[in-house]
């Protein structure tokens, strides 16, 4: 009878641990899928990928390569050397390479980073403190060298009070 009752509690205790854990696992899909929305509002009312994505040529101009999404600057791609006398004052104050992630300037030559959640090469193992600093000062991890044009870390700093709502479920 004893045995009986402790298989009984032990089966009790797993059954519940198994709905908690279930119950936790679905409140942190629902936290994780509300944060990927979110993320994806932010990205896109920031222009993230207008420099951050890579892109290819098409019949109606240059389009977003889906297969790179926010990777930034392609390292094995060749950016050729500006032009001399180009980039001065009273001509042009900026280009862009093939695939719009090199930038050169008067500051020199920016890259578009990767922004992926990878840890290695993206932002990754970045903290959200982090990230948010990076934004608010135009530093790199919020205490590091400056960001370069033409990241608009200025204006982002500065969001709109109350942001527009994203579309849709």
């Amino acid at each position: 009878m004893q045995v009986k009752a402790v298989a009984v509690g032990i089966v009790l205790v797993a059954c519940t641990s198994m709905a908690l854990s279930q119950g936790a696992l679905a409140q942190a899909k629902k936290e994780s899928k509300e944060q990927v929305r979110r993320g994806e509002y932010l990205a896109t009312f920031g222009g993230c990928s207008d420099c951050h994505t890579p892109k290819i040529m098409t019949p109606n101009g240059p389009a977003p390569d889906a297969s790179r999404l926010l990777s930034g600057h392609p390292a094995n791609s060749v950016v050729a050397p500006v032009p001399a006398g180009v980039l001065t004052p009273n001509q042009w104050v900026a280009m862009t390479n093939s695939d719009l992630t090199a930038w050169a300037g008067p500051w020199g030559v920016s890259f578009a980073a990767n922004l992926t959640p990878d840890a290695a090469t993206g932002i990754g193992g970045w903290t959200a403190d982090q990230f948010a600093k990076t934004m608010r000062t135009g530093k790199h991890l919020g205490v590091g060298r400056p960001i370069l044009p033409p990241m608009p870390w200025l204006p982002i700093s500065n969001p709109v009070p109350q942001p527009i709502p994203p579309k849709g479920p």
